[in-house]
């Protein structure tokens, strides 16, 4: 798939308490030959796998069609929400804390026990629908441009790392938690974000601005800086297949959690389509497709793959460890922190 920062939307992250696992709705009417179901997702590897694990199993057992609307996140966030309560989609794909306030706001539906593999869940999946791949956001390195292994957030501040730092732009998944994880590890909070800019700004003069995985694929290929902060899974196939220099870090402070979750619409007219539609892609099979094309990590506990698969994703006791944030703080604020990365960051 493209590894563009649009796939992940301006937000990526985790956010808030958990929350009820909800209880199942009344019974809802079998699906009928000829009913169409459609899903907003992201292209590649996600649609292919989904389709082959999800669409084409429903579609042979009853007789329907299985309609994909592919692209970004913020488009089809739009769309749910211009839509609501008569929507075109029947499962849109959000980021982790998209799904949660689209509950909040009745676009979409809480997760329930109507969905039987959702009970396999971590808890944090369970939160604005059902997550289905975790993908944390962590300091990405080349080994050969540093003094030593980077494992701790704080360590973009080292001597040898002056001028070598590549940070990514903000508001974006990779950005947002550049800036709030610099604001924990400097005695801040998304309450206090005033430390993490004031540090940030120590970093100057960077090596670069990046704003895509792309491009910072590109400048690591180039050798413009040694260090940055993206997605682990997407940077751990790049390493594999363009750059064995890179190392994806788990530094000691956590990794910021990130997660895709599929979101069944309020008012959809395929319910109990959708719902076994989302149950499959909870299957350990769908979820191990997904650990295997692209390092995305389970969501659910009852899936046991490879040693050496399992060595490269997150799971277990790891989850529990990822970095997860107030949102409503942090969208709330967004406008005014984006105003001021612009001027005292990237000017």
């Amino acid at each position: 798939m493209s590894l563009s920062r649009r796939h992940f939307g301006k937000l990526a992250l985790g956010a808030g308490v958990l929350a009820p696992y909800a209880f199942s709705r009344t019974a809802i009417a079998q699906p009928q030959k000829g009913d169409e179901l459609t899903v907003g997702i992201w292209g590649g590897a996600q649609e292919r796998i989904t389709r082959q694990f999800c669409a084409k199993p429903l579609e042979e057992k009853y007789g329907v069609k299985i309609n994909y609307v592919l692209g970004g996140t913020p488009e089809r966030r739009a769309k749910a929400y211009a839509e609501r309560g008569r929507p075109s989609f029947d499962i849109v794909y959000l980021n982790i804390f998209e799904s949660r306030q689209a509950v909040k706001d009745k676009v979409t539906q809480p997760a329930t026990d109507a969905v039987p593999n959702a009970a396999n869940l971590y808890p944090a999946a369970k939160i604005g629908g059902y997550g289905v791949a975790f993908n944390p956001c962590t300091i990405v390195y080349d080994k050969t441009k540093v003094a030593a292994p980077m494992t701790s957030w704080k360590d973009f501040w080292r001597d040898d790392l002056k001028g070598k730092v590549i940070w990514p732009t903000y508001p974006g998944a990779q950005g947002t938690a550049a800036l709030l994880m610099a604001a924990k590890v400097w005695g801040g909070s998304e309450n206090d974000i005033d430390p993490a800019f004031k540090k940030i700004a120590e970093l100057k003069p960077f090596a670069a601005i990046q704003g895509s995985q792309d491009q910072l694929y590109t400048m690591f290929d180039q050798g413009v800086g040694a260090a940055s902060i993206e997605f682990g899974s997407f940077t751990r196939a790049y390493a594999e297949s363009r750059n064995p220099n890179i190392v994806i870090a788990d530094p000691v402070e956590g990794q910021a959690i990130s997660m895709n979750v599929a979101c069944i619409t309020e008012g959809t007219k395929n319910q109990k389509l959708a719902e076994e539609f989302v149950n499959l892609h909870l299957s350990p099979e769908c979820q191990l497709a997904y650990a295997e094309a692209i390092y995305y990590s389970p969501t659910i506990k009852n899936i046991d793959p490879p040693a050496a698969l399992k060595e490269k994703l997150v799971m277990g006791d790891q989850v529990a460890k990822l970095v997860d944030f107030d949102w409503d703080v942090v969208i709330k604020n967004q406008p005014r922190w984006s105003s001021r990365f612009t001027r005292e960051i990237a000017g």
